[in-house]
Parts: C-alpha cells; sequence; structure tokens
C-alpha cells in the first residue's frame, strides 16, 4: 500500500522557454526543493519525467493554466503519472508576498498541490480542444466585422451621410454605400478601402461559420447540440458555443455551480448583521454569458415554439421536448413578471439568462455521451 510519504508533489512553473520545478515529500515537513530549470521540449519533459519516477511510486504534478496549452499535460500523463492543470486566478497567494520569480513560482505550486489548496481546471481532449478553438476562430471573426462595420458607419456619419432606412448592412444598404461619392479623391479611396475591409471579414465570418456547421455532426457531442437548440434563444452557434466551452457539464454537480462557473450569479459582501448584495460576479467563461444574455432577449415574447423550432423539436426525445416548453413558459412569464415589478431590461435579461443555464445544464447531461 502506497504510504504518504512515498507520494512525490511536482509543481511546474511553464513559460515559452523554459521550465521550473520543484518537489515536495509527501510529508508536511518536508522540504520543499527545487530541481532547477529544463528546456521546454518534449525530449527535455521525458528526461525530467524519468528523473522523477526514480524518486517515488507515485508522482503528481501541477502547473498554472497559459499560453502554452495542454501539451504538458497530456505527455505527463501518457507518462502514467497523474497531473492537473490549475487556474491561476484561484491560486492563494500570501499577504506580503512581492518577489516573485519562476523558481519561486514553482515552490509555491508544489507546496499547495500538496496542501490540496489548488483547484484544478477541466482539460479537453484534443477533438474538444480542435472545435474550441474553431469556434473561437469564429467570435474573433465576427469581432472583426462588428468593427469593420463601426469604422464604416463612423466614416459615413462624419461626413453627414445618413442612410434613412432601419436596417444596415443589407444589399440594399451595400449598394447606397457604393453610389456615394465624395469630392476629393482620398475619401473615395478611404471608402472603398474599408468597404473591401469589410467584404473580407464578412467572408471570413460566413467561411468559418460554415466550418462549424459542416464539423458539428461528426462531433461526439453533437447530440447534445442539436438538442439544446431546442430552447427558445438557443441556435447552432449559441449550442456550440456552449458545449465547446464547457465541456462536460456533469462536471458541475447542480446547475448553480454552473451559473457560478459563468459568472451569473450575484455578488455579496455579508459581514455579521450586514449583507450586501451586487451585481452578477462576471466569473468565469464570458463567452457562454454573453450568448446566454444575447438569447435571454427571446424571451420577451408570448411563449409559443416558432416555425423553425418545430422541425428541431421533432427530432428530439420526448423529455428534451418537455425540458425546452417548461423553460419557455417559466422564462417568458418571469421575464413579464420582472419587467412589471420596474426592474430594468438588462436586469432582466441577466436573471433569465441564469436560468436559461439551468435548463442547458439539464438538457446536456441527458443527451452527452456516456
Amino acid at each position: 500500500m502506497t504510504t504518504e510519504q512515498s507520494v512525490i508533489y511536482v509543481g511546474i512553473d511553464v513559460s515559452k522557454d523554459k521550465l521550473a520545478v520543484a518537489i515536495a515529500g509527501g510529508g508536511v515537513r518536508d522540504e520543499v526543493l527545487s530541481l532547477g530549470t529544463f528546456e521546454n521540449t518534449p525530449a527535455s519533459v521525458d528526461r525530467l519525467l524519468k528523473k522523477l519516477a526514480g524518486r517515488g511510486s507515485t508522482v503528481s504534478v501541477c502547473y498554472e493554466a497559459g499560453p502554452t496549452g495542454y501539451g504538458l499535460y497530456r505527455q505527463v500523463r501518457s507518462f502514467g503519472f497523474e497531473c492537473c492543470v490549475v487556474a491561476p486566478s484561484l491560486i492563494p497567494v500570501r499577504a506580503g508576498e512581492r518577489v516573485k520569480t519562476d523558481r519561486l513560482d514553482a515552490i509555491r505550486l508544489a507546496r499547495l498541490l500538496r496542501a490540496g489548496e489548488l483547484t484544478p481546471i477541466w482539460v479537453p481532449d484534443e477533438t474538444h480542444e480542435a472545435m474550441r478553438d474553431l469556434v473561437r476562430a469564429r467570435e474573433s471573426a465576427a469581432e472583426d466585422q462588428r468593427h469593420k462595420h463601426q469604422l464604416v458607419s463612423a466614416f459615413m456619419l462624419r461626413h453627414g451621410r445618413v442612410y434613412h432606412r432601419t436596417k444596415p448592412w443589407t444589399m440594399r444598404y451595400r449598394q447606397w454605400l457604393q453610389s456615394q461619392s465624395f469630392a476629393h479623391p482620398a475619401h473615395q479611396l478611404a471608402l472603398q478601402e474599408m468597404l473591401q475591409a469589410e467584404r473580407n471579414a464578412t467572408e471570413r465570418h460566413y467561411r468559418l461559420t460554415g466550418h462549424i456547421e459542416a464539423l458539428v455532426p461528426e462531433w461526439d457531442l453533437a447530440p447534445a447540440v442539436n438538442a439544446l437548440q431546442a430552447l427558445r434563444g438557443v441556435a447552432m452557434i449559441s449550442a456550440v458555443t456552449f458545449m465547446a466551452e464547457i465541456g462536460d457539464v456533469r462536471r458541475f454537480e447542480t446547475p448553480v455551480k454552473l451559473m457560478a462557473y459563468l459568472g451569473l450569479v450575484p455578488s455579496e459582501y455579508s459581514t455579521g448583521k450586514t449583507t450586501k448584495r451586487g451585481g452578477i460576479t462576471r466569473a468565469g467563461n464570458s463567452r457562454v454569458r454573453h450568448k446566454l444574455i444575447e438569447g435571454a432577449w427571446t424571451y420577451r415574447l408570448p411563449a409559443r415554439p416558432g416555425a423553425r423550432k418545430l422541425y428541431i423539436l421533432q427530432d428530439q426525445p420526448a423529455e428534451v421536448q418537455d425540458i425546452a416548453w417548461k423553460a419557455q413558459s417559466r422564462l417568458t412569464a418571469r421575464y413579464r413578471k420582472l419587467s412589471q415589478r420596474g426592474k430594468k431590461s438588462t436586469v432582466v435579461t441577466t436573471a433569465i439568462a441564469r436560468e436559461m443555464a439551468a435548463f442547458m445544464w439539464d438538457i446536456a447531461r441527458r443527451t452527452m455521451p456516456a
């Protein structure tokens, strides 16, 4: 049987080129030692892991989540060691610590890992990570497209050219833009260059959206993505974003924990007899939070499935259809009730988004593969 002293806890501070490594014995009073720095290459990591294998029967490794990704995690796990990637924002820091170096960070990680004070994050597999990268690339393209729209609109407004119809960026609006002429050639060239940049951004946005729609049927989470679209306010991209960013929803024991992870719960500062609650915490995953708030606006309308939703609902099992209707009837009534109480529309939609997360949690955990 493995004793506490036979466990070796390893903390690694990861940078682009170097790895600072520290080890701690299983005993509480065991000294935490620095092993020095190593090259951040697969061959160098392999030599390090072989060196650690001779120090104890069980090796547990941790490092901070960062831009270097999960390659180190997968290499350590393939070697047979335990490994966790920890959330940097949740690492305890002593008050008064003013010295920060790679060596000291590695020592602190090893000590905290041994004490059980670190919060690990969920690590996706390679397929899931690839889908998440594609979703984030599309989000970046959508943001770039919005920025290009703003540049053109600001340019036209600055020169007193106002489009009097309500909906911009239709084909008619683009034709109106092309019909504009300016006295100075520099203004005409500036507009044409901005329109060309907008066309490129729009094509990239549509192209990435098409790639996502083509790859979703081959994804093992496709059943959950399809089932989530039964909810009002959840379309293909919203469902894919939710599953790509959240991953295995079963790691959240209750929907309240998912709401807290998404930063949709109220902040609170209470002490003694004083209780103060503020706005939402905005912690956790902002991409999913934004998608939920966008979808929550649709619940201002009466409860009834639209024509498009009917085609989606007929392909879903009865339990998913029941959850979707329960969500729609409850959230539309709640939206109406909160609005009648004089709540701001932004506060109402945030409250609806919080409850939407609970219904999405319920559907996803029922339809995910075992």
